[in-house]
């Protein structure tokens, strides 16, 4: 029995190596592994003692050889494959336990190159392709396991054991091929601009087992996108409360990029499906979260809230009284945390690193039947020097307004309407296909909550394509209106709006989320 021992990564190895030794095996290994092993005072046999030639080109030929190659790959029930091995003295393998080297996205050019490895995926698809005699490992937690089944088994792994491994390794490759197509693609070394390639490939790692996904019956897991600089709960410590969901997860999702579009002053996100109920800004977090809530208590419960300011014992009490699924914040006095924690199902999540801003250069993607939508992100922000005001007048505490309304607007699936005063949503409209619905639910949920719109903003995703959808919030009291423009009928829409006294401001961009 023999072992191939190439690995980057050495967590394990001279202890998963010293069973093998116990087991029978004899260990051959490649030079840093070779010497690893045998300060750990093990016997092995060396590949450049092995092939008859030392590594060359500076290490980047080692282990590219027949007498590795053919080990690996050799079919042991197979005649004619037996005797070309016989004709060459060479034995088989029956392990294969490679890592490959560490590739990002953020190397250089030189370093890139270097770390881009061919042997170790090229042993490792081999043994993998030949899972019927050979075991595959590419991972430090798998060794143990191994370890106990060749135990068990007498110095054999069982097939279900070798195609599980063989599964592993080809996705590990696979996704190691991906970071290094994704480097060259992006610009790897400063070279070329990412775009749109005629294939995009994109690799992920499994972060957390759900307990299932948006129903019960469905399973589920949270992935992290391999090379991409943060990811939804990147330097996010989780201080109190069961374990995060599907659901959870997806709504966070929502809140934090809001969030972090308000971060720059205290600022409360309540999400629920993924869509904000409640948004507020304020001097003081406190206050800001009482805005949130108050503007649509009803479909608070039960939210997942996101703040940008730290909790205090006072907020930690007012917060206590709701049932909240998931809270996040910067930081939570021990009063605040204690009052949050006798509600034993909040999830209490605390940045424990700076909250990640959203990356300008990571593609958007949507699962498709059979396919993958990918563009741009969404992420660019909207300068007021570029927008214009197509009638009325518009002060300085008015262009707040607007403005407020505008950023929430972004964060509300399609179509979208949201109607905001003095730093608080009073009704949003989301989800709609017609526009008009969704300013009349708008319009409803302020009423709902007895919330006056006299003197209100109104904020749309896109543009309005008649008069009747601006016409029924101008006449609930809104008197201020900002949307992208560009309808055919602009001309109807200003007018109405210039009817009513009311001021309008064109963005010249829609922002549609589906």
């Amino acid at each position: 029995m023999r072992a191939l021992l190439s690995v980057y990564d050495k967590t394990g190895i001279a202890t998963f190596a010293r069973g093998l030794d116990e087991l029978g095996f004899e260990l051959v290994a490649s030079g840093g592994t070779a010497a690893h092993l045998e300060a750990e005072r093990l016997v092995v046999t060396r590949v450049d003692d092995l092939t008859g030639f030392g590594e060359m080109l500076g290490h980047r030929v080692v282990t590219l050889h027949p007498a590795i190659h053919a080990g690996i790959l050799a079919r042991r029930g197979f005649d004619d494959d037996l005797a070309d091995l016989a004709k060459h003295g060479i034995e088989t393998f029956d392990i294969v336990c490679v890592n490959l080297y560490p590739f990002e996205l953020d190397l250089s050019e030189e370093q890139a190159i270097e770390l881009i490895d061919i042997g170790g995926p090229a042993m490792l698809r081999a043994a993998a392709k030949n899972y019927s005699w050979v075991n595959a490992l590419c991972r430090p937690e798998d060794y143990d396991e191994v370890l106990r089944e060749l135990r068990s088994r007498g110095g054999e792994t069982s097939l279900e054991t070798r195609h599980r491994l063989a599964a592993t390794a080809f996705h590990v490759t696979a996704a190691y091929d991906a970071m290094v197509a994704r480097w060259f693609a992006e610009g790897g070394g400063g070279l070329l601009q990412p775009d749109l390639r005629e294939s995009f490939v994109v690799a992920f790692d499994k972060a957390l087992d759900l307990a299932y996904g948006e129903n019960p019956h469905q399973a589920a897991a949270y992935y992290t996108e391999r090379g991409a600089p943060t990811h939804l709960l990147s330097g996010v410590e989780q201080r109190h409360g069961k374990a995060l969901s599907f659901n959870n997860l997806n709504d966070l999702a929502a809140a934090r990029r809001l969030a972090d579009a308000l971060a720059d002053q205290p600022a409360c996100v309540i999400v629920k499906h993924a869509n904000p109920c409640g948004v507020g800004v304020a001097d003081t977090i406190e206050e800001a979260y009482t805005k949130a809530l108050a503007a649509d208590p009803v479909s608070a419960y039960g939210g997942v809230v996101v703040l940008t300011r730290g909790v205090s014992a006072a907020l930690g009490e007012l917060l206590g009284e709701q049932f909240v699924e998931v809270l996040m914040a910067p930081g939570y006095d021990d009063e605040g945390l204690d009052a949050l924690s006798r509600k034993p199902g909040t999830r209490v999540l605390q940045h424990v690193e700076p909250p990640p801003g959203w990356s300008d250069d990571e593609f958007d993607y949507k699962r498709v039947r059979g396919g993958l939508l990918v563009q741009e992100p969404d992420v660019t922000a909207d300068e007021r020097d570029a927008m214009r005001v197509a009638c009325g007048a518009v002060d300085e505490s008015r262009w707040e307004d607007l403005l407020f309304a505008w950023t929430v607007v972004r964060h509300v699936t399609s179509n979208a309407i949201v109607i905001a005063r003095n730093g608080q949503t009073l009704g949003i409209g989301g989800g709609q296909v017609s526009r008009v619905d969704a300013v009349r639910l708008a319009v409803e949920k302020a009423r709902e909550h007895a919330h006056s719109l006299v003197g209100a903003t109104l904020a749309s995703d896109a543009f309005f394509p008649f008069a009747d959808g601006i016409q029924l919030a101008l006449a609930a009291g809104v008197d201020a209106v900002i949307q992208p423009g560009g309808s055919k009928r602009d001309a109807e829409v200003i007018a109405a709006v210039e009817a009513a006294g009311a001021a309008m401001v064109f963005t010249g961009r829609r922002h549609f989320r589906h």
